[in-house]
C-alpha cells in the first residue's frame, strides 16, 4: 500500500516534542478533544509533555485529576459516551493496575456491549520502561497484559515521527487505544518528523535496519537496544536486521513473517518479564506461520522473572546489548 501523502516539511524533534505537537494539533483540529490526568494541567505533566496545553486551550479542556486511575479511565468512558474525545494520561503504565477493571471490562468492551451504538474514542497515554532509575511501579512494562484485552489497540512508538503521527491516528480512532511512551527516550532520541494529512494506519511494522543473518524484533525503547546490538554484531561478521513492530495490537503478522523469512532466524526483545511477555506470542506466531523458513528456534530476551528491582539494580533486570548479542550469536551459530 502506498504511504500517505505528506503535507509539511520534516522538522527535527524529540519524542517528547513530537507527542506534544500531536496533542496541540489534534486539540486545535477538534474541539471535542480533552486532555486530563494527574498534574497534566498546571504542571504540564511529570515529564512536561503537556506543558503549555492548558494555557493555550483553557482549563475546561486540559485539567488535573485526583490521584485515582480508575476514576480517570471511568470518566473517560462517560465522556466518550457523551460525544467527547478523551485523551487521559496515566502517569506511568505500571499505575494501570489501579484501573484494570475500567480499561478491560468497561472501556475495551463498551462498543461491543452497546452493539456499536457507542464508540469509545479514548486514547490512554502512559510512559513506561526502565533506564531512568525510577521508584517501584514507575518502570513496569505491562503492555502484554492488555494484549489479552480484546477491543483496545496498543501502540508503542520508538521514534519521534511515529510518536507524532501515530498519536494523531490514535486520537482520531473510534476505538480505544493504549499509547505507550518510552520514558527513557523522551529527550534522548531526536529525528525528523513529517506531519501527514492521513496518519499511518496501525498494524504496520517497519524494518529500521537491513540485515541478512538474523532478525531482531522489538518495540519501544528496546528497538534502540537492538540497533546498538546490530552494530556490534556487524563488527563480528553477523548481519542483523532490526524490525520495529510499532503496534502490538493490531500485529503486522505478514510483515513479521516476511522479515524473519528473509533471514531464517529471529530474536525477540522486550522489557517485560520473559514469562508471559508478548515475545511469547511473537514466537508462537512465527512457529505457526513461518516454521519451514526458520533455521533455528526463535529466541527471546526479556526482563527477569522477578518483581522490578530498585533502580540501582535495574541493569541486571532489563535486556542489555550484551544479552541481545549473545542471543543473536546463538541463533546464528547454533
Amino acid at each position: 500500500m502506498q504511504e500517505p501523502q505528506t503535507v509539511a516539511a520534516a522538522e527535527d524533534m524529540s519524542i517528547l516534542e513530537a507527542i506534544r505537537a500531536a496533542l496541540f494539533a489534534e486539540m486545535a483540529r477538534d474541539e471535542r478533544v480533552l486532555v486530563f490526568g494527574m498534574d497534566v494541567g498546571t504542571l504540564g505533566g511529570v515529564f512536561r509533555v503537556t506543558q503549555g496545553l492548558q494555557q493555550h486551550f483553557g482549563g475546561d479542556r486540559v485539567f488535573d485529576t485526583p490521584l485515582a486511575e480508575g476514576a480517570i479511565v471511568g470518566a473517560s468512558v462517560g465522556l466518550a459516551i457523551g460525544g467527547m474525545i478523551p485523551v487521559p494520561e496515566i502517569q506511568f503504565l505500571g499505575f494501570t493496575y489501579q484501573a484494570f477493571h475500567q480499561i478491560g471490562p468497561q472501556l475495551a468492551r463498551f462498543r461491543s456491549r452497546s452493539r456499536g451504538r457507542y464508540p469509545m474514542p479514548v486514547t490512554i497515554r502512559a510512559p513506561d520502561g526502565g533506564g531512568v532509575r525510577t521508584p517501584e511501579f514507575h518502570a513496569d512494562a505491562v503492555e502484554s497484559q492488555f494484549t489479552q484485552t480484546p477491543g483496545i489497540k496498543i501502540v508503542c512508538p520508538a521514534f519521534p515521527d511515529d510518536a507524532r503521527n501515530m498519536l494523531s491516528m490514535a486520537i482520531r480512532d473510534p476505538d480505544p487505544v493504549l499509547f505507550v511512551e518510552p520514558q527513557r527516550l523522551y529527550r534522548t532520541v531526536r529525528g525528523p518528523v513529517t506531519v501527514r494529512d492521513d496518519p499511518l494506519p496501525f498494524g504496520r511494522a517497519r524494518i529500521v535496519r537491513q540485515g541478512s543473518d538474523v532478525t531482531l524484533i522489538a518495540w519501544s525503547a528496546a528497538v534502540h537496544l537492538c540497533l546498538t546490538a546490530a552494530s556490534e554484531l556487524q563488527s563480528a561478521g553477523i548481519s542483523a536486521s532490526v524490525l520495529d513492530l510499532r503496534t502490538l495490537v493490531p500485529l503486522d503478522v505478514a510483515g513479521l513473517v516476511q522479515a524473519v523469512t528473509s533471514t531464517g532466524r529471529a530474536v525477540v526483545v522486550h522489557e517485560a518479564p520473559l514469562t508471559g511477555g508478548f515475545g511469547a506470542e511473537i514466537s508462537a506466531t512465527l512457529h505457526e506461520e513461518a516454521f519451514l523458513s526458520l533455521d533455528s528456534p526463535v529466541i527471546r530476551v526479556g526482563g527477569r522473572d522477578v518483581p522490578y528491582p530498585p533502580g540501582a539494580l535495574e541493569d541486571a533486570f532489563l535486556p542489555t546489548v550484551p544479552r541481545i548479542v549473545s542471543a543473536a550469536r546463538k541463533a546464528v551459530e547454533g
